[in-house]
């Protein structure tokens, strides 16, 4: 599998990446031996990239990641994680996890972007993981926190960064405009742009994107299904759209987005997994992956040849913006970087 560079550092990330978040039980148990093998399946396909967080499932997508890779040489992956949710303590259990996660709730999420928060996240995370190091550490979800994030967390990044002790540093989040400022403002490197870059959403390529491209940094897409509405071939009602039901006019555009993919030979999927790689920020498409299924399903996605002529309608329809990079109409030849 190709992979891209993000700018100024030496992380170079396989244009799909593994997002750890499902099998940290969101939503729904999810087993050690499915989240095991989707993991082992994601290596032999040719994924290098695994992300994961505190905040999913409570430390358990961090356990599960570390052990899944144990058997690999280390340098040969990439693997990034998060900080500004501390797990600390619950005193007032009540048996299952209150933010989605079906894991029981012994531990609880405290925000903490101190550079003391930063420092001690990341040393749980390497006791969870099991690692020697994190490749790359983004602030996860700092809308409220602005201030300290920007004042305190990312400055101790950077210090971790320039020490050699990380090789990249950012911010992830939901929305664009703050992230943007990141980009603009600080010292990251990198920013994890959740569902606002999608063939639903482009949001971004008023903010995140050109500030990216205009200080030299790189943009890693996720949630470019937005929650699943973009995830199945026939977009059907009552599909996620930012993890809360999809409006009808919505979906009644995912569908139309769809109809155009199936007279053009792909699926909605494979053209939502495409759309963002054609920008010239983005490093890299992380998806949420729970078991080799979905490992495999998103692989032939993204190895199938979405033609030109699909942009080309999608956009006179006014389905995307007139204004958007799209990819090059060729046939993908993937190279496996072993």
């Amino acid at each position: 599998m190709l992979r891209r560079q993000i700018p100024g550092t030496p992380v170079a990330l396989t244009e799909l990446g593994f997002g750890g978040s499902v099998i940290g039980n969101l939503y729904r148990v999810t087993s050690e031996q499915e989240a095991s093998r989707a993991i082992s399946t994601a290596w032999e396909c040719g994924i290098r990239y695994f992300d994961t967080a505190p905040h999913y499932g409570l430390g358990l997508s961090e356990l599960r990641v570390g052990a899944a890779l144990a058997g690999y040489p280390r340098a040969e992956y990439v693997v990034s994680s998060k900080v500004g949710r501390l797990l600390v303590a619950n005193e007032h259990r009540s048996g299952r996890d209150s933010e989605g996660f079906a894991v029981p709730d012994d531990l609880r999420r405290q925000w903490d972007f101190s550079r003391d928060g930063v420092l001690r996240s990341i040393e749980a995370t390497l006791l969870r993981t099991g690692l020697d190091r994190l490749d790359v550490v983004y602030l996860h979800d700092p809308d409220e926190h602005w201030r300290q994030a920007a004042d305190e967390a990312m400055p101790a990044l950077a210090d971790l960064r320039d020490q050699g002790v990380v090789g990249a540093i950012g911010a992830g989040m939901n929305q664009s405009a703050m992230l943007a400022r990141f980009l603009r403002e600080t010292a990251a490197d990198v920013v994890m742009l959740a569902g606002r870059y999608t063939l639903l959403d482009q949001s971004a390529l008023h903010d995140v994107l050109p500030a990216a491209v205009q200080h030299g940094k790189g943009v890693v897409a996720a949630g470019v299904f937005n929650s699943g509405l973009l995830s199945t071939p026939r977009p059907e009602a009552g599909s996620k759209y930012d993890y809360q039901d999809a409006p009808p006019q919505l979906v009644a555009r995912a569908r139309a987005i769809a109809e155009v993919c199936e007279r053009h030979g792909t699926t909605l999927p494979a053209a939502a997994i495409s759309f963002p790689l054609a920008h010239p920020a983005v490093v890299n498409v992380t998806l949420g992956m729970r078991n080799q299924e979905q490992v495999r399903g998103n692989i032939a996605w993204h190895s199938s040849r979405v033609p030109q002529a699909l942009w080309d309608e999608l956009r006179a329809r006014g389905l995307i913006s007139s204004d958007v990079p799209v990819p090059d109409a060729r046939e993908k030849s993937r190279v496996t970087d072993r």
